[in-house]
């Protein structure tokens, strides 16, 4: 089967295309997929640039979207035909005992989805939502649940309350598209005016250019009459936690997501405190998690916003872009 795997030391150049072993059948409790899809997330460049250690040869990328060709005995859940998602975190099946380490995740601590097949067990899986394409459905793994849990799971989100996202990426245009659906008002940042032009068309009521106005939280304040967003979601990490805890209001909920502007900063702990915030880290979510959303997504008009997509050969592209940071919503790979 065809497949990709990063050399050590990593690196875009390192990306190899290799010919390696079908999968074996699949076990008791276990299936086998046809892969035709992924979705590129700051986790899958991290490994693929080298910036995260990981073994020798790794095949890359967490998302994984296709078809089950066959499955082993005892498993009922799924059918030779069903189209199926990857989990993010394969054994953290429900519950509150989360992981804290990337060693089971495929693509980091085990092998990924740049691949033509995969024999796995079945509970790595969900079922794909019906009439998505391998693509939109590859972009729930990572991007789709992560807003999902930020919004539902952890946020509580409710009709007619404000929700904050930074930029374009996968997670805040998902956050977007599922607080608009669910009746929020949502306030949306970029630095561009073309991009801001696609964020209402999809739901966004304001749109506060943060390179002029750098402090947006402020602005935030502004457009909600002094109070704030119910729910920030934020992407950017230490370079912009502090705007978000201005803009977020008291008693709201922050969801603590991305590393964009780096690993370590301050923060503002008194605003913070005064204003009795809840601010809480997430990674992904759990395979119940992502059955809620896929049945949720079912019964809302909401697609995948998808920027482009590359075949599996031209993987270093599709990451070049991606660090290019003109896209809007997702990259993907199909094959």
């Amino acid at each position: 089967m065809k497949a990709i795997q990063v050399a050590a030391p990593g690196g875009l150049d390192h990306l190899q295309l290799a010919d390696l072993p079908a999968p074996a059948a699949p076990r008791a409790g276990e299936i086998q997929v046809r892969l035709h899809a992924s979705s590129l997330n700051y986790h899958d460049l991290a490994i693929a640039a080298g910036r995260s250690a990981t073994a020798d040869g790794r095949i890359p990328m967490a998302d994984g979207a296709g078809v089950v060709t066959a499955v082993g005995e005892g498993v009922t859940e799924f059918a030779v035909g069903d189209a199926v998602v990857s989990c993010f975190f394969p054994l953290w099946q429900s519950g509150k005992q989360v992981p804290s380490t990337f060693a089971t995740v495929p693509g980091d601590g085990v092998d990924g989805f740049a691949r033509e097949q995969v024999t796995m067990a079945a509970t790595a899986f969900t079922h794909a939502p019906k009439g998505y394409t391998h693509e939109e459905a590859a972009t729930l793994t990572t991007a789709g649940l992560t807003a999902w849990r930020a919004l539902v799971v952890d946020g509580r989100i409710e009709a007619g309350q404000t929700v904050l996202v930074l930029g374009t990426g996968g997670v805040s245009i998902f956050a977007l598209q599922l607080a608009h659906a669910m009746g929020a008002k949502v306030i949306a940042t970029t630095s561009s005016a073309a991009k801001a032009e696609r964020l209402r068309a999809l739901g966004a009521d304001t749109v506060i250019n943060y390179r002029d106005q750098p402090e947006w939280g402020d602005a935030v304040l502004q457009a909600t009459g002094g109070r704030g967003a119910d729910i920030v979601v934020e992407v950017g990490g230490p370079g912009t936690l502090p705007q978000s805890i201005r803009a977020c209001a008291p008693g709201g909920h922050i969801a603590l997501i991305g590393v964009l502007t780096g690993f370590a900063g301050a923060v503002p702990t008194v605003e913070l405190m005064r204003k009795q915030q809840t601010l809480k880290g997430l990674i992904v979510g759990s395979r119940e998690q992502q059955q809620d959303l896929v049945r949720a997504l079912e019964q809302l008009a909401l697609r995948p916003i998808i920027d482009s997509s590359y075949p599996l050969e031209k993987i270093a592209d599709a990451f070049a872009h991606q660090i290019s940071a003109q896209h809007f919503g997702k990259i993907c790979l199909s094959w």
